[in-house]
């Protein structure tokens, strides 16, 4: 069994219109979620063993404070290609996580990880799959259960154990 913790970027600040969308930093209300996002981890688990992270420089600061948060530091890779490459992307480069991480931490963007969450989760939290179908927001995580042995096995079959968004957990 391996443990998949889809992490979105938390809201980002679109107050610099120079700015590439990749360098978009987290606004004042995502700086605020992020945390929150880790906190509930720490409170609920799993803990992850890797983090795999988009480049983008809201994914990388919601990575950061959520670690921060969740008082973990696993070993973290920063990949260019989880950055906008759609739910069969982001898949393939989960797909190549090595076996000894049982739960991996993936942070990234939508509708990357949505695609991504519906196409794994086949069953689990009733409740949750019907958020996840409705929307996944900035700082939304999902914690799906994959019955495999290996990260290159990695397919649809899941179970749903979470949904959280920062509207659905308490501050």
């Amino acid at each position: 069994m391996k443990t998949l913790i889809l992490l979105r970027h938390a809201k980002s600040d679109w107050a610099d219109p120079t700015l590439a969308d990749h360098d978009r930093p987290l606004a004042a209300r995502g700086r605020d979620a992020a945390p929150r996002m880790g906190a509930w981890l720490k409170a609920h688990g799993p803990m992850p063993d890797l983090a795999l992270c988009s480049t983008a420089t809201r994914a990388r600061q919601t990575l950061a404070l959520a670690l921060e948060a969740l008082g973990a530091a696993p070993e973290t890779r920063f990949d260019r290609g989880l950055y906008l490459a759609g739910g069969a992307g982001v898949l393939a480069r989960l797909r190549r996580a090595p076996d000894e991480a049982e739960t991996v931490l993936l942070v990234g963007h939508n509708p990357d990880l949505e695609q991504l969450a519906r196409r794994l989760a086949a069953t689990g939290d009733e409740a949750a799959r019907t958020r996840l179908a409705e929307k996944y927001p900035t700082a939304g995580l999902a914690v799906i259960e994959l019955p495999v042995d290996r990260w290159a096995e990695a397919g649809p079959g899941g179970r749903l154990v979470a949904f959280e968004t920062p509207k659905t957990i308490k501050s």
